[in-house]
């Protein structure tokens, strides 16, 4: 991939972005409970974690009639631009003790609002800059860019802190994504871009979703991704109860857990490219089956060095996940429907995982959190087998089809 004179200048700024963004995970929460007023920390820290991730399902259905007929390089420029400039506000704000609680929450939603454009741009772009043998292995290498700053950013972030302030690693966030903005203007015009020039859609928001319903391969990825991403939410709610209630330990053995999980979860991203000889789908559903498998332990009382193997190989097999649904979207997607298509994606498996973490608090008050991890696990594994079973059929329907014409 590095040969690839385009993508080789592409990936050190969506990396620098993606630390950014690894970094602000902390720096957002820990500047909320500084500007929150006595006794409203859980509420502030609350609306601004939502508010740096949710509007940009929003932004994907109310600004599609605008946005879905630019090129893929300048959505994330424009993505990128935003991004840059609201989060850019905050550290101005603070300096200037102005940064009350509703800015920060509105300057943090406006700089979320485009991103699920934003996302689908970068890959949109991607898939037109290379050719189809080499997109899961750019795919693998953006995500395993991502999974790595989940384990750099908030250790840095932790660091920068106590000499700058959260309110200044936000601006570093800011800088990454206008460094990123940057660099793809200086890409140049994008292989393909013919290709969209004449985009296939009738510029209402629902059309991508429209496509979709008529793609059932592609609806059946992102219907898998949406509950694979559900059935995930409940662990961040119960890991750390299981952590504290049932191993008796503190913050450093949950930091533990997530770093030898982001290990994984970069080594086996790196890894997806040795895949692309593989079918993809078959992979895919063994990759979900393969994660809630690493999660039944937790529900058998294994000991915390069991299960820390367990998560860690858990995150290896999950790595090369996301690269293989950007595939599938990419190689089964028309080129002018691709970024509307990624678009309405991004869209909703934004509400995926926070929905299951809405309720692995009550799951893990009712059943106790090893029991929701186990459950996790199982239903997960169920998952698969049930999309295995679908496609299993509706292969078997399309031959019937087939030998009948």
């Amino acid at each position: 991939m590095f040969a690839h004179a385009r993508f080789r200048r592409l990936l050190p700024s969506l990396a620098a972005s993606d630390l950014g963004d690894g970094m602000s995970v902390v720096a957002v929460a820990w500047l909320a409970v500084l500007i929150a007023p006595p006794g409203r920390s859980g509420l502030v820290v609350g609306a601004a974690v939502a508010a740096y991730a949710l509007p940009g399902a929003l932004g994907a259905l109310v600004f599609g009639r605008w946005l879905r007929r630019m090129a893929p390089r300048r959505l994330l420029i424009v993505d990128s631009c935003v991004r840059a400039s609201l989060l850019g506000c905050v550290p101005l704000a603070w300096a200037m003790g102005a940064l009350h609680p509703v800015l920060y929450v509105v300057l943090l939603a406006g700089s979320s609002v485009l991103h699920a454009w934003g996302g689908a741009g970068k890959y949109s772009l991607i898939s037109r800059m290379l050719p189809p043998d080499q997109r899961l292995a750019a795919n693998a290498l953006v995500g395993s860019s991502a999974a790595a700053s989940v384990i750099i950013g908030p250790a840095l972030a932790g660091f920068l802190a106590a000499a700058v302030g959260p309110a200044w690693i936000i601006g570093l966030d800011a800088l990454s994504f206008a460094v990123l903005a940057t660099q793809v203007a200086r890409l140049g015009g994008e292989d393909g871009e013919a290709a969209a020039t004449e985009p296939a859609d009738t510029g209402r928001p629902a059309a991508g979703l429209r496509l979709l319903r008529g793609q059932p391969e592609l609806l059946g990825v992102l219907v898998l991704t949406w509950l694979f991403n559900f059935l995930y939410g409940p662990v961040e709610v119960a890991l750390p109860l299981h952590v504290t209630d049932d191993l008796h330990s503190g913050a450093s053995l949950l930091g533990l857990y997530w770093t030898v999980f982001g290990v994984g979860a970069v080594v086996g991203g790196l890894a997806a490219g040795a895949l692309s000889r593989l079918p993809l789908w078959p992979v895919t559903l063994g990759i979900v089956a393969g994660w809630g498998l690493m999660l039944v332990p937790f529900g058998l009382g294994a000991p915390a060095s069991v299960s820390l193997v367990c998560f860690g190989l858990g995150g290896m097999i999950y790595g090369p996940f996301t690269a293989l649904s950007y595939t599938l979207f990419q190689d089964r997607t028309p080129a002018a429907w691709l970024t509307t298509v990624l678009a309405a994606r991004g869209a909703a498996l934004l509400t995926a995982a926070p929905v299951g973490t809405a309720l692995g608090g009550p799951l893990s008050a009712a059943l106790g959190p090893r029991q929701v991890l186990a459950a996790s696990g199982v239903a997960t594994i169920a998952l698969a087998v049930a999309a295995m079973a679908t496609r299993g059929r509706g292969t078997s329907r399309d031959r019937t089809r087939g030998a009948r014409t």
